[in-house]
């Protein structure tokens, strides 16, 4: 085992430390939170331009980068939510002052996504099996393969910057996350361009410019993890798959890599369940969410920076400190959300304009069906997914990551599915229903996610008073 001085952590680290633990509350939270929501919004213009350019290509291209995107997302579940569960470890460990548990439980972590890396790279060469196993339809195939083959590629890269992006969030250093995905925003936008409307390029190219802009953070991640020194950088003395140091990051962790997963899958049953409207339907939902998602990455954002926060807080032993954070957390998430659903519904038709154009011209028909979506999918998603993203702050940040799973399976597997096959069998609505459904499921998740945060809260201040 290397020098106990290893493990130290810097000054800027200490200061942030003792910032999170005696500063303002509001000014600690905006600090932290509002680059990552900033982050979560920039980094949201990926789908948003994936899915302009393929509109470029055509209306069906829309449609199959929205379907295999839900299918990446089940796989790149697996790093996300290893990376979200274990992270809070880490931070917890950071607040409770345990730096050398910060190292070992950091190199631990990173050792575990090269492998699950690996592994994934290996079955990329079954890509056309595993799309036909799991129902992807033919057209969608044919058009896709490539694209999602290269997207598997950017997936594993994602493993690692995943795990990057958390570290430096529990650090406090969310401006430096900013900062390089702006640049990574650049690099994308530019390839991306060119490869489209320059070389006149397919999907297939959209991705590609993905996996260089993911490498580019790839390249600065590993710079800042393995060739710096103190806490939190890597050292192979330290990896350890000790049960102190493992078994307290699975636990944190599979909730939410089953959530994840869940959750992907259970949009591309929605997906699939969304043809019987037509091809169209698929591309307008997947514009919808994404349009919808200018919002919601936000207030994730928010999300992401709260938990952190609060687990610090946690670990240093502060409860009452911590539950201050998600009720500033829900204040802002729905003060934004109300904000935002004004935004958006006021420009919704210059907006879905941009992605109703292609090489073959306008297509007004698909325009009406993104907007009938969209109006509907808003009502119920802007700031009951706000109050949600501040519910899942809470529970992640007191470590209660099976209610993040409970909730978000019954939004997808009990408020959505079900509902969504009542609608196609017993009424006559069109596309539209699948906005209605949005909105449904959307409300009653924010509502049960509160009910479940009031319990929390509840049980920890009951155990404070003993």
């Amino acid at each position: 085992m290397s020098t106990q001085k290893e493990a130290q952590i810097s000054e800027k680290d200490a200061k942030f430390r003792d910032l999170v633990l005696h500063g303002n509350l509001w000014g600690v939270i905006f600090n932290v939170c509002l680059p990552l929501s900033l982050f979560q919004l920039f980094n949201h213009a990926f789908n948003i331009l994936d899915t302009m350019m393929a509109s470029h290509v055509s209306a069906l291209a829309v449609s199959a980068v929205a379907y295999l995107s839900q299918i990446q997302s089940m796989i790149s579940a697996v790093g996300v939510g290893l990376a979200a569960g274990s992270t809070l470890k880490i931070s917890e460990a950071y607040g409770a002052g345990d730096f050398e548990m910060v190292k070992k439980r950091l190199s631990t972590l990173v050792t575990i996504c090269f492998g699950l890396g690996a592994l994934v790279l290996l079955c990329a060469q079954f890509t056309p099996v595993f799309l036909r196993f799991i129902g992807t339809p033919d057209e969608f195939i044919d058009i896709g393969t490539r694209y999602f083959v290269a997207t598997l590629l950017s997936t594993v890269l994602g493993f690692f910057n995943n795990v990057y992006i958390a570290i430096e969030r529990s650090r406090g250093n969310s401006k430096r996350i900013l900062k390089l995905n702006m640049v990574v925003i650049f690099i994308k936008l530019s390839l991306t361009a060119g490869f489209i409307y320059g070389l006149k390029g397919g999907v297939t190219m959209i991705a590609v410019a993905s996996v260089i802009s993911q490498t580019f953070l790839f390249i600065c991640a590993t710079r800042n993890i393995f060739f710096s020194q103190g806490a939190f950088s890597f050292s192979k003395a330290y990896i350890s798959f000790k049960k102190e140091v493992l078994a307290p990051m699975l636990l944190l962790s599979y909730p939410v890599i089953i959530e994840k997963v869940a959750f992907a899958f259970g949009k591309t049953v929605i997906n699939s369940m969304s043809k019987n409207y037509g091809a169209t339907t698929v591309g307008a939902l997947g514009i919808s969410n994404n349009i919808n998602g200018c919002c919601t990455q936000m207030q994730n954002g928010f999300q992401d920076g709260g938990s952190a926060i609060i687990s610090q807080l946690r670990g240093a032993g502060d409860v009452k400190r911590a539950i201050k954070v998600f009720w500033r957390v829900l204040i802002i998430n729905m003060s934004l959300g109300l904000i935002m659903y004004i935004l958006l519904n006021t420009f919704i038709w210059p907006i879905s304009s941009i992605f109703a154009r292609s090489a073959n011209g306008f297509d007004y028909e698909f325009q009406k069906i993104i907007v009938a979506v969209f109006k509907a999918e808003s009502i119920g998603g802007c700031i009951p997914l706000g109050v949600n993203a501040a519910s899942m702050a809470l529970f992640f940040g007191f470590g209660k990551t099976k209610l993040s799973l409970l909730s978000n399976f019954c939004r997808v597997f009990v408020f959505r599915i079900p509902i969504l096959w009542a609608f196609q069998h017993y009424s006559s609505m069109g596309s539209q229903a699948v906005g209605v459904v949005m909105a449904l499921s959307n409300a009653l998740t924010g509502l049960f996610a509160f009910i479940l945060a009031m319990i929390v809260l509840w049980q920890e201040k009951k155990k404070l008073k003993n």
